[in-house]
């Protein structure tokens, strides 16, 4: 007796969903509205809520399906039999099924760890509405091929062996396995929308998670995994010992609250020469923009996302438009460009130079074991080393070619 289709939440028939790799005709399109909308007029809740609640129970049944599974793969394994493998429910015999990401393994946390220390030069993105930190592939790679790695490596076995790129590639993989990094691509949040485009701020991107999981050197990456939290929680505990001081500082003894009392007299005096001199530097500027323009800056970092001493480095410099810091800034990169371009190409040099002498000391081996025949033949002929012989018994002596093998250097292009 066949058995009665499954009903939805509010107790009537879910609608039917066109067969796989068939599109809706509108007039199915209409029939699923409808239905939804009836079947959510019938729970008593709007449209989206049933939506969300429909999803949420079929995410509820997919979990119970997971966790009854690998409780019988458990069974399976304690009673000494093979587990047999999970098919997904949809996969067809021969077709590919998509890599589900597991727990975080503990070569994924290590190679984590490892990486989340190294400078890969991140930048900010927002992922999720949510700030984050995002890196290149050829990056991350590259610190995973560098001495440091062989030498943390030798501290944590956890770590796998890179030996070539290969391994570089399959140990970097570990990362969108566990879910500790993703692979992201560059969305405009506001595309299709017909309000005013937000100002995007610059060098700050809105990324999505892109679903092929690949290692190629230009692809972004964006961090999941935000490491050991015992700073954050030692900031809090010390935020939280601040408070309770603050709170207490009634019953502080006299001398601690008497100095409490001149520290904080200090601070305000420093404050008030900190504003003293921004209005100072201020009028100084009005004065020589109009005598000796472009005009003065005593301290111009004082106000820049700098540190605290870089802030008063230079005294001071004459004032910059922005054409002026763009070119300023474009020639600064080049100079790092040009120095770095050198630095790789002094490497280069010296590698070349070291192949040149290894490749010439193998074709000097074999030659250096050949002796001439004609030294053997007749005395009197030129010696191996090349040089002119006496002449013997009065005749004259015949010069011999210099047979002297040469070493030459070999460039690399």
């Amino acid at each position: 007796m066949a058995q009665p289709p499954p009903r939805g939440p509010g107790g009537g028939l879910p609608f039917q969903a066109p067969p796989p790799g068939q599109q809706p005709t509108p007039e199915q399109i209409r029939h699923m509205q409808m239905q939804i909308a009836s079947e959510a007029q019938k729970a008593g809740m709007t449209v989206p809520a049933y939506i969300e609640k429909v999803k949420a129970q079929a995410m509820q049944q997919h979990q119970m399906r997971q966790q009854m599974a690998q409780q019988q793969q458990q069974q399976a394994q304690q009673q000494g039999g093979q587990p047999r493998p999970q098919i997904q429910q949809g996969a067809q015999p021969g077709q590919q099924v998509p890599i589900t990401p597991g727990p975080p393994k503990p070569e994924a946390t290590a190679v984590a760890n490892f990486l989340r220390g190294q400078d890969m030069k991140v930048r900010t993105c927002i992922f999720q509405e949510k700030r984050k930190d995002m890196f290149k592939v050829k990056r991350a790679i590259r610190a995973l091929q560098s001495d440091a790695y062989v030498k943390a490596r030798k501290k944590n076995a956890l770590l796998p062996e890179v030996n070539d790129r290969v391994t570089a590639e399959n140990t970097f993989k570990l990362l969108p396995l566990s879910l500790l990094a993703l692979r992201v691509s560059k969305i405009d949040p506001h595309e299709g929308h017909s309000h005013g485009k937000k100002k995007r701020v610059k060098g700050l991107w809105t990324v999505k998670v892109e679903p092929q999981q690949e290692a190629r050197d230009d692809y972004h990456y964006v961090w999941l995994y935000e490491g050991s939290q015992w700073k954050n929680k030692l900031y809090a505990v010390g935020a939280l010992v601040l408070i309770l001081a603050v709170v207490f500082f009634p019953v502080w003894p006299y001398h601690l609250r008497l100095g409490v009392w001149y520290l904080s007299m200090a601070m305000l005096g420093v404050l008030g020469l900190f504003f003293a001199m921004a209005i100072f530097r201020l009028i100084l500027f009005l004065l020589t923009m109009f005598t000796t323009p472009p005009g003065l800056w005593l301290f111009p970092n004082l106000f820049e996302d700098v540190g605290f001493f870089d802030s008063f480095k230079p005294w001071w410099a004459w004032h910059e438009d922005d054409k002026a810091v763009k070119m300023r800034k474009k020639g600064e990169r080049e100079r790092k460009k040009s120095r770095r371009e050198a630095k790789e190409d002094g490497k280069g040099a010296a590698a070349g130079k070291t192949n040149g002498k290894t490749n010439s000391a193998k074709a000097i081996e074999p030659a250096a074991k050949v002796e001439p025949a004609s030294q053997m033949a007749r005395p009197g002929t030129a010696s191996a080393t090349g040089t002119e012989s006496a002449p013997a018994n009065g005749q004259t002596s015949v010069q011999q070619r210099n047979i002297t093998p040469r070493v030459e250097e070999i460039e690399d292009d």
